[in-house]
């Protein structure tokens, strides 16, 4: 499943070379959810999800969203990102309300300001990890050569500079997530949108991709929504919000999300 589309094509290119930290700032939500309703008709009548949902998100955190399966975890992070419309509500991502969206706006706004990460990495078979980071670029128009730039570029901020030229069946789990990681990134979005990142890894190499994502986050002034049912994982970001009975309750509040790591978890991945 790849994350870009011909579509999603805007008339600006970023890269590498503009990846500077972004200011951060707590005083204007860069995401807003207020009174956010999604129904599904099934065979057995109205099924809803959320209902009169609200959430802020301030520029710079990183929000856990935690909760049994079935509860609309996912569906909320497609909801936030345009990959999803809700039923009733409104959604304001990145001062734009994406509800109101084209399809086309929708795919546009996507690959201008939000990075995906998924349980699996969809990594194109066929195509290398330097080609596969540099899709994305490749998608807005921007031209091969500096698109394998910056795609380099991207590989060598997730420690895979050496790894450029294997397809993803020649990587172990933890590259591939790296390189899906760096792929998300390559467009400089705001936000990441995380479902279960670490979902199909082992416990050391999760704990690694988690420093890893820890680490963009903040040497990029991101602001990250990680879906996850590790609690272990969850309990470093900023905030824990768990999703149940359609409604968000509030976590609290933790310690900065990234400090350097030494030992066995900063080893290679």
């Amino acid at each position: 499943m790849p994350q870009t589309s011909p579509a999603d094509a805007p008339q600006t290119t970023r890269t590498a070379r503009e990846t500077k930290p972004r200011a951060k700032s707590g005083k204007t939500p860069i995401i807003q959810v207020r009174n956010l309703e999604k129904t599904y008709t099934t065979a057995r009548g109205a099924l809803t999800l959320f209902s009169k949902l609200s959430l802020d998100v301030q520029t710079g955190e990183m929000v856990a969203i935690v909760g049994q399966s079935g509860a609309g975890k996912s569906t909320l992070l497609h909801i936030l990102g345009a990959l999803d419309a809700p039923t009733a509500g409104t959604v304001t991502c990145a001062s734009v309300n994406v509800a109101l969206l084209s399809q086309q706006e929708a795919a546009a706004f996507r690959n201008r300001e939000i990075g995906y990460v998924w349980q699996f990495h969809y990594l194109l078979p066929e195509f290398t990890a330097l080609e596969n980071v540099a899709m994305p670029l490749l998608a807005r128009g921007v031209n091969k050569r500096e698109a394998l730039a910056t795609a380099a570029n991207w590989l060598r901020e997730v420690d895979l500079e050496d790894r450029g030229g294997h397809r993803p069946g020649e990587l172990s789990g933890g590259e591939q997530q790296r390189v899906a990681l760096a792929r998300a990134l390559v467009n400089n979005p705001r936000l990441l949108l995380a479902d279960e990142p670490t979902g199909d890894l082992d416990e050391a190499t999760a704990s690694r991709v988690f420093d890893l994502i820890e680490r963009l986050h903040t040497s990029h002034g991101l602001t990250s929504i990680i879906v996850t049912h590790n609690m272990d994982l969850a309990a470093r970001s900023t905030r824990i919000l768990r999703l149940e009975a359609g409604r968000l309750a509030s976590g609290r509040l933790a310690a900065p999300v990234y400090t350097p790591q030494t030992g066995p978890r900063a080893g290679k991945i």
